[in-house]
């Protein structure tokens, strides 16, 4: 039996990334965000919600671009801690023991730790109500060599170790249960 429920966003789980932002060493920021996605892959674009009153929206709004870096099981304490505390009040690389790497487009840094970085310019920005959702062109990946499949050329995100965030609380990802199609395979 189902019951009522308060109208909510209520789909989970969701990726939850960190989003490095800045254009110089003095304004660097990290934003953990979880309102993040695909919205198209010709042109390749994605988005980021945000909180006018954060710290980082600002600086992602006079910039025009920022870095989405997935996160991990290894990067889960970094990632809960950059989303709980300001960068009015702390330098989260230094904090969080991150190392900014230059992007080969975007001046915002990539966090070297992250096994994918996505470098985006902004396109847009959709005011929305509690957060602003900046559209973006994706202008260049990053991949950690060691994931990339040598016959596929395939980023293997599984061996990655991505986490997801649901209801307050951040998993690991389980077992993969299947391939795009699988339900209509043919069987061999």
């Amino acid at each position: 039996m189902k019951v009522p429920f308060k109208p909510g966003t209520l789909i989970y789980p969701l990726p939850v990334v960190m989003v490095s932002c800045g254009d110089e060493p003095q304004n660097y920021n990290i934003i953990t965000v979880a309102w993040t996605g695909t919205v198209c892959t010709e042109p390749p674009m994605c988005y980021i919600s945000v909180r006018p009153q954060r710290h980082s929206y600002e600086i992602i709004k006079c910039t025009g671009e920022f870095v989405i870096n997935l996160s991990t099981v290894d990067l889960a304490r970094a990632t809960d801690w950059c989303g709980v505390r300001s960068g009015k009040d702390v330098k989260k690389f230094k904090e969080m023991h991150l190392t900014p790497e230059a992007g080969q487009v975007v001046k915002a840094p990539l966090i070297a730790e992250s096994p994918l970085n996505i470098e985006c310019k902004v396109a847009g920005i959709q005011r929305l109500g509690s957060h602003d959702m900046f559209l973006a062109n994706v202008v260049a990946v990053n991949a950690e060599e060691g994931l990339i499949d040598k016959s596929t050329g395939a980023f293997q995100l599984n061996h990655a170790r991505p986490i997801a965030f649901s209801h307050g609380k951040y998993y690991s990802l389980g077992e993969k249960l299947g391939g795009f199609g699988f339900s209509v395979k043919k069987k061999k």
